[in-house]
């Protein structure tokens, strides 16, 4: 009978799991959380009874769909009304706009003839007072020997001035025909009061003048001419006195007047058409940023690169000011200058935080992306949304030692192989490919969370799920709350799977419980998390788990571009001897295919060959496919960042350079103090302070040491302790100590394997003591330069008790397999267990079957005795060391 989902019947009557497992609960219909499954029955009960409810809902959701419509119709017709307002409001003050130029424009022309004419006026006035001026001086200057033929002459050239003058009148007379009566009247009243009052002047000029010479006869019209010349010329200096003074006055009325509304006219346009000019303004501003990010979306794409860091200039972390200076092209000693100022004065050769890095860009007006030493090695990708398509995807399957990870791995492959739909997990590949319904899910099997950190710390956020695996009979452990704080690191979302639930002392209800105080909470109690409880050894429960991650990748909308260059991350490699290096490789973007060239962290190569899970010859990957490649040069590191290139000479310089820069940090790789080089340390470089890192197996001892320490002279070196705790050497302390230029001490504790590899790497050095007055003696003789180190103790080997046999007469016996290095029968050993020493001692016996044997090597399996301790168990580690004489360097 066909079975529902409690999200799938949520999800059809438009509701949340939450509100319709509530509604089950009311009908006692028996339902978890949202992964649960109802049968055919129940679902119709459900629907029956929930029938109204959803009639009701639906008549709600389309009157709210109603009003929607109507409130968006009215919110339309309010705003094309106020539209059309608007549009007349503009149209009447163009109108007006109009006439208002319009009229300036006239007021301007009105006065600008004015001044023309008094300026004509004013030119005539004075041509003609020059002309009469030059006429007297000719007059004058006369002999009176040719009296007669000069006045000839000059009555001649008085004739023709009047003859000028009258044409220059009639036309003055044509164009101011249309002028004011009263001024017409006034004038001629004035012109007959000159003619009256010239008349006896006339008359005594002519009685006074000379006498003209015998024979000569002055004809009358000249006379005349000459007589009206002068009146004319009278009548035309006063007319253009008058005209120039009304053409004065016309001219500043007109112009102040003409200013006056043109101010006006301007402000109240710029009232009235500031909102328009302001949203014109704002919508080309608006087109053009829109233009802009079209542009850099385009460039973008076609670099396969973010947006964002487009603009942005990019940097490595720890730059110097020189390199700072070149990479914004601006001054050394501007940013220099500015260092001093902020009071932090650096040289160019040093190095500078990323916060004042940050500071000084932001100062200059730049956009600065700073950029670690994982994202260097790594590719920043942009794709256009359009050419995304759903992708499978990516599990990771984690827990605590012992809680059926492996197990439940294998019944998701028994599973798959079951129903023909999936095929099966290889150990060497690394990763595995299971389809339920149709659908692909990606396993990555990772060495539980180290490796999935590890992975993450370079940058690899490979993992889209994380399938927490709890067993139901032990609870939530010291690894469990592990892998929870590293998944929310990485920010990836858990499903729990609460496995063994068929032991009888099975309680899942406690694991949820427990899971809750470290805030992963059941989705059916109100939290985010699904939680499924399953089988590995009855194989029940996997279909639910597969399901349920299914679900999960619903949620997460898992998307990635197929058609283009691939990109990914190296699972793992491994250098194979008849085929060379070989990388398992998880695709996350476009498609992998035979023939690409590709380059990895420092290695590169072209793809000779690709294999699948199976071992079979394939010819492309796609985005979650996980696949073998042969073909680089050397062996990559997990957790780098593949990317194919167009050109292998392209690959090959990139590789080169990181090869060459990596090569250039190992050697300017900070030397930590250690107690041998304290002494040199202080006198050389100053060195005023001393970090410890303090781990022992009591509380005691860290109190002890630290009451010691403090009664200790602190005139030369003040010695701090930054760190203490009790338990093994881990991982996080070696961090801290290579952070901090510290030492680690160790009271009857070892450190972890990964914290010692780590260790190596940075530098940091681990001195572990088993009686707290030795540590006193070496801290304080380094101190005072007196530390003269004679022995050092080397590790030789470790070996993990498999087994413990009981054999008479001579004791306990430990089945061991060696793991590390090489044991030898007369080698020291520590029995470490959980990280803390709990005997430390000599080997008693050590055989491999039933012969005696002087060593055995990693890889081998051998019985080991150890004298005087009786209480080996399951699951110790047995380190084997040796004490050396070492001369000091120093």
């Amino acid at each position: 009978m066909a079975k529902v989902r409690v999200s799938s019947l949520a999800k059809e009557f438009g509701m949340t799991s939450k509100e319709l497992l509530e509604q089950l609960a009311e009908m006692k219909i028996p339902a978890k959380s949202a992964s649960s499954a109802l049968e055919d029955a129940y679902v119709s009960m459900v629907k029956k009874k929930l029938a109204p409810v959803l009639e009701a809902r639906a008549a709600e959701i389309e009157a709210a769909r109603r009003a929607e419509e109507e409130a968006t119709a009215a919110e339309e017709a309010a705003k094309a009304a106020a539209a059309e307002a608007e549009r007349i409001e503009a149209e009447r003050r163009r109108e007006e706009e109009r006439r208002l130029s319009q009229a300036a424009q006239a007021a301007e022309e009105a006065a600008r003839a004015a001044a023309a004419e008094a300026e004509r006026a004013e030119r005539e006035r004075a041509e003609e007072a020059r002309r009469q001026a030059e006429l007297e001086a000719k007059r004058r200057a006369v002999p009176a020997s040719d009296s007669g033929s000069r006045f000839r002459s000059l009555l001649d050239q008085i004739a023709q001035q009047e003859v000028v003058l009258k044409e220059k009148k009639e036309a003055e007379g044509k164009k101011k025909a249309e002028g004011d009566t009263h001024r017409a009247d006034r004038g001629r009243g004035r012109k007959h009061e000159r003619a009256a009052s010239e008349a006896p002047a006339r008359s005594r000029r002519s009685n006074n003048a000379p006498a003209v010479p015998a024979g000569m006869d002055v004809p009358a019209p000249e006379k005349a001419g000459r007589n009206n010349k002068k009146r004319r010329g009278g009548a035309s200096e006063t007319h253009g006195d008058h005209y120039s003074r009304m053409a004065r006055e016309a001219e500043e009325y007109s112009r102040e007047r003409v200013l006056e509304e043109a101010r006006a006219a301007v402000a109240e346009a710029s009232r009235e058409s500031t909102g328009r000019r302001k949203k014109r303004k704002e919508k080309r501003e608006r087109e053009a940023a829109q233009m802009r990010e079209e542009k850099k979306l385009e460039e973008a794409i076609a670099k396969g690169v973010n947006p964002e860091d487009l603009d942005a200039v990019r940097v490595s972390q720890g730059v110097t000011v020189q390199e700072l200076a070149e990479a914004l092209d601006v001054s050394a000693n501007d940013i220099i200058k500015r260092l001093f100022l902020l009071g932090t004065p650096l040289t160019m050769t040093q190095s500078m935080s990323d916060d004042l890095v940050e500071l000084v860009a932001d100062d200059l007006g730049r956009q600065i992306k700073i950029v670690t030493p994982e994202e260097e090695n790594s590719f920043s990708f942009y794709d256009d949304p359009a050419d995304l398509k759903p992708r499978p995807p990516v599990v990771t399957v984690m827990g605590h030692v012992d809680h059926g990870k492996t197990s439940l791995l294998d019944a998701i492959r028994h599973t798959g192989v079951a129903s023909h739909e999936a095929g099966g997990i290889t150990q060497h590949i690394g990763a595995s490919q299971v389809t339920i319904n149709g659908r692909q899910i990606t396993f990555v099997d990772t060495p539980g969370h180290e490796a999935f950190t590890a992975m993450r710390a370079r940058g690899a956020k490979i993992t889209d799920v994380v399938v927490l695996v709890v067993a139901a009979d032990d609870g939530v452990m010291p690894q469990t709350v592990e892998a929870i704080n590293h998944s929310k690191a990485a920010g990836v979302p858990i499903v729990v799977a609460v496995n063994k639930c068929d032991k009888p002392d099975a309680n899942p209800d406690r694991v949820r419980q427990e899971l809750v105080e470290y805030g992963v909470i059941p989705e059916e109690w109100g939290g985010q998390n699904m939680f499924v409880n399953v089988s590995a050894r009855q194989k029940t429960g996997i279909d639910d788990l597969l399901e349920t991650i299914l679900l999960q990748a619903d949620v997460l909308e898992l998307k990635a571009n197929p058609d283009t260059f691939a990109s990914g991350y190296i699972i793992e490699a491994k250098l194979d001897r008849g085929r060379g290096p070989v990388a398992t490789v998880l695709v996350n973007r476009g498609t992998l295919r035979v023939g690409d060239s590709l380059v990895a962290g420092m290695s590169y190569g072209r793809v000779r060959a690709m294999l699948d899970q199976h071992g079979n010859n394939v010819k492309e990957a796609k985005p979650s496919d996980a696949v073998e490649i042969l073909g680089l040069n050397s062996v990559p590191a997990a957790g780098d960042e593949f990317r194919v290139f167009e050109d292998e000479r392209d690959a090959r310089d990139l590789a080169e350079q990181r090869s060459l820069k990596a090569r250039i940090e190992e050697q300017n790789k900070v030397k930590h103090v250690t107690l041998e080089t304290l002494f040199s340390e202080m006198s050389e470089n100053e060195l005023a302070e001393l970090n410890l890192v303090v781990k022992a197996d009591v509380q005691g001892s860290i109190e002890a040491l630290a009451d010691a320490l403090g009664k200790m002279d602190q005139s030369e070196v003040r010695i701090n302790i930054i760190h203490s705790a009790v338990g093994a050497i881990t991982e996080t302390d070696v961090v801290l100590a290579a952070a901090s230029n510290a030492i680690i001490i160790g009271f009857g504790v070892r450190p972890q394997g990964k914290a010692r590899d780590l260790a190596e790497k940075e530098n940091v050095q681990i001195k572990t003591y088993s009686i707290i007055y030795k540590a006193i003696e070496d801290i304080d003789a380094a101190r005072v330069g007196l530390l003269k180190p004679t022995e050092e103790e080397v590790r030789t080997g470790e070996a993990e008790v498999r087994e413990t046999f009981r054999v008479p007469k001579v004791g306990l016996i430990a089945g061991c397999m060696v793991t590390e290095g090489e044991i030898e029968r007369s080698d020291s050993v520590r029995v470490v267990r959980d990280g803390v020493v709990v005997f430390d001692g000599s080997f008693a016996s050590m055989r491999r079957f039933k012969d005696d044997v002087k060593s055995v090597k990693a890889g081998y399996e051998c019985g080991l005795g150890i004298e005087k301790f009786q209480d080996i168990k399951v699951g110790d580690i047995l380190e084997a060391y040796k004490v050396v004489e070492v001369a000091r360097t120093e």
